[in-house]
């Protein structure tokens, strides 16, 4: 610029122009081409810095859209009476749908029946024995400090983790509104509603008065659905996926809802579902207790209130259960709609499952943590984007502790060395394929290995007296103990070969972990 003001300082001559005369540029014009040529030159640059940003912008985006969200839906003390489980009576709608878009799971097993280590061992990938995490409120970090988590191996590799609700271990419903026994680490937010159920506890029936997280009680509740706490998980859920669509967030979100975890409560309209008199109760022999190994029977027999219910009395328990489990498929159903609206679908894996089962009568028992199938299976049903194989079941053995690889394994993410479970993701390209000959769960005192023919029970250190087995395909009831009759020897003998291997197997420290296990800590668990 100031080259150009020395050069014309002056009046110039330039050429002639082809008309014969001269034309003077003097500085006043010069500075308006100058100005001219400075706008010109800003707007050349602030359209190519707004292309380079557009461009960066969109090449962010692709990079998002690349990865594979996890939504990440979990109930609480759920078993497999569910409409697409071919349950004879309960309606769930929304998860049949979602089966439907999926794949459906006929034999995935929990490891230990009982909320606190069980969902431990699914966030770690680790079998109980491994972490030492056997009690009900112990945090994982009290053995295992280092472990990466599930959601925590998504963050590490650019995701963001969010849990609505319960996904470790609470106390329900009394730690409802609190941050339970949950693990920070595994997280970037965290969210614990409380709904109008916590306010309306005084008008629960409840075998033991005032008592309500481990003992049978209902409420056949006011309010409406977004009022109940499950309904407040559901609406903050759908916030979350809002929230992440619009800043095209990649994430691992968890959707831990309480129900139909006891207290049995949910909106009057669920309960109408059910006429009591077309309930069918489970009833066992008068002598049934005396086939069972002691220890299986002090299990069975540990909650006295709920022994040798009146038949009015345990309808109106399951009337109970089946309404929490259509209560809880609304907001599984409010969820996936959401899901559906926002376009996150195509983008999506989705997982609904259970952290064990519930017995409902069933061995004349109303509970988890036995070594029965009624405790030990769960639910499990995934979709993801692209997925050939929808709409099909899978009998294939599967274990929760399988769903911390198998979901890396589907996103596309690294998994840490010592994570035990495996991956599954070959299954749900073709749900004949295996990846497990049997499951293994335990609880204090026994270890239970479940092949597809035959349910194997040893208590102790096993033998006469202490061993149960089970024809899974002549009696999936597993009413009829079989370890008496000497014909089964062979197959006995060949089941508790597997079993010891098992064991062994799932004890081996997690390599590069510090583990901190408590003495005794696995005897006496409830």
């Amino acid at each position: 610029m100031n080259y150009l003001f020395r050069l014309f300082n002056k009046k110039t001559a330039c050429p002639k122009s082809r008309f014969g005369g001269h034309i003077e540029l003097d500085k006043i014009f010069i500075t308006k081409l100058w100005a001219f040529a400075k706008l010109r030159l800003t707007i050349l640059l602030r359209q190519s810095l707004l292309l380079i940003l557009l461009n960066v912008a969109a090449l962010q985006l692709s990079a998002q859209q690349k990865k594979l969200n996890v939504l990440f839906i979990i109930a609480d003390d759920l078993n497999c009476d569910l409409g697409v489980y071919d349950h004879y009576l309960v309606k769930t709608p929304n998860i049949d749908k979602l089966a439907k878009q999926g794949m459906m799971f006929t034999n995935a097993f929990c490891n230990y029946p009982l909320c606190g280590p069980s969902r431990a061992s699914m966030m770690t990938g680790l079998y109980p024995d491994q972490t030492g995490h056997y009690q009900l409120r112990d945090y994982i970090r009290q053995h295992v400090p280092d472990v990466i988590t599930m959601s925590q191996n998504f963050m590490r590799q650019g995701y963001t983790a969010a849990r609505v609700g319960k996904m470790y271990h609470y106390d329900n419903p009394g730690g409802i509104g609190t941050p339970g026994h949950d693990d920070s680490a595994s997280w970037n937010e965290r969210y614990y509603p409380r709904g109008i159920d916590k306010d309306i506890e005084d008008k629960i029936f409840s075998l033991k008065p005032g008592r309500f997280g481990a003992t049978l009680s209902w409420l056949a509740a006011e309010g409406k659905d977004e009022e109940h706490t499950d309904g407040k998980v559901a609406t903050q859920a759908i916030g979350l996926l809002t929230k992440y669509k619009e800043t095209h967030t990649p994430f691992f979100l968890g959707v831990g809802f309480y129900k139909p975890h006891t207290p049995f409560v949910a909106p009057a309209k669920y309960f109408d579902l059910y006429n009591v008199n077309n309930i069918k109760v489970p009833h066992i022999d008068n002598d049934y207790f005396s086939a069972l190994p002691e220890p299986a029977v002090a299990g069975l027999q540990y909650y006295k209130e709920q022994l040798n219910l009146p038949d009015s009395l345990a309808r109106r328990a399951i009337q109970g259960y089946y309404a929490t489990i259509s209560f809880l498929d609304a907001q599984v159903g409010r969820v996936l709609s959401a899901l559906d609206s926002l376009g996150l679908r195509d983008n999506t894996i989705v997982v609904f499952t259970s952290d064990h089962g519930y017995h409902m009568g069933e061995h004349g028992y109303y509970q988890k943590n036995t070594l029965f199938e009624n405790s030990d299976r769960i639910p499990m049903i995934i979709s993801y984007p692209g997925m050939g194989q929808t709409g099909k079941i899978s009998r294939s053995i599967v274990e929760i502790i399988d769903l911390y690889p198998t979901l890396s394994d589907l996103a596309g993410l690294k998994v840490p060395e010592y994570v035990t479970g495996r991956s599954f993701k070959k299954i749900l390209n073709n749900p004949d394929q295996r990846t497990r000959d049997n499951a293994l769960s335990q609880m204090s005192g026994g270890y239970t290995l479940r092949t597809p023919e035959y349910r194997y029970t040893r208590w102790g250190n096993g033998g006469p007296g202490m061993i149960e087995l089970y024809d899974r395909h002549a009696d999936p009831g597993e009413m009829k103990n079989l370890a008496k009759y000497k014909q089964y020897e062979p197959v006995i003998k060949k089941l508790d070969t597997q079993l010891t291997k098992r064991i062994k197997e799932v004890a081996v420290p997690p390599k590069g972990l510090k583990v901190f296990k408590i003495p005794g800590s696995d005897k006496n668990v409830h």
